[in-house]
């Protein structure tokens, strides 16, 4: 069975084995102790048998006006537990908390472009292709800034494609 709970302290302890994707991205301890201490309904586990960690959602929201968001930091699931709609559930938790608690337009993340099945997956889930942004990765690889409206964005207006690609200097 698995549990969805907030993440603590403690995990940053257990979770190294969950980042160990190539494609995660991953992060130093001050990072995750930041948006644990700014952003604690953002941030998720989830944990099966024997506490074991299967997978977590990190994110914030930001903005201001319409651009006020919700943000996907990070999600990731061991690949042992891949293909049982884990990511699903995590990316539906804080899109639940973006829509109903913090009355967000929107949620965003950004995801290499060369990630095929996280695009497929995000696209599944609702999420367009927002724009473009060169060298977003290390300064080496595109990423995509994806998008899914929430109920606040009734004209769906946050999820209109940009023309154009943008640099990372460009990013508000």
């Amino acid at each position: 069975m698995t549990t969805i709970r907030r993440f603590c302290c403690n995990d940053l302890l257990r979770f190294a084995s969950v980042n160990l994707d190539h494609l995660t991205e991953t992060f130093n301890m001050s990072f995750y102790m930041t948006y644990l201490a700014r952003w604690p309904d953002y941030f998720h586990v989830a944990e099966g048998p024997g506490n074991r960690i299967m997978g977590y959602i990190m994110g914030k929201v930001e903005g201001q006006g319409e651009s006020w968001h919700g943000h996907v930091t990070a999600v990731t699931v061991a690949p042992e537990y891949r293909r049982q709609q884990l990511a699903k559930k995590l990316m539906n938790l804080l899109e639940d908390i973006s829509d109903n608690i913090d009355k967000a337009y929107f949620v965003d993340l950004f995801v290499r472009a060369s990630n095929a099945p996280a695009i497929k997956m995000y696209e599944k889930l609702g999420y367009v292709i927002y724009r473009r942004v060169l060298r977003y990765y290390s300064g080496e690889e595109d990423g995509l800034d994806m998008r899914k409206a929430l109920s606040r964005d009734v004209e769906k207006k946050s999820i209109i494609p940009l023309k154009r690609p943008i640099t990372p200097d460009e990013l508000e």
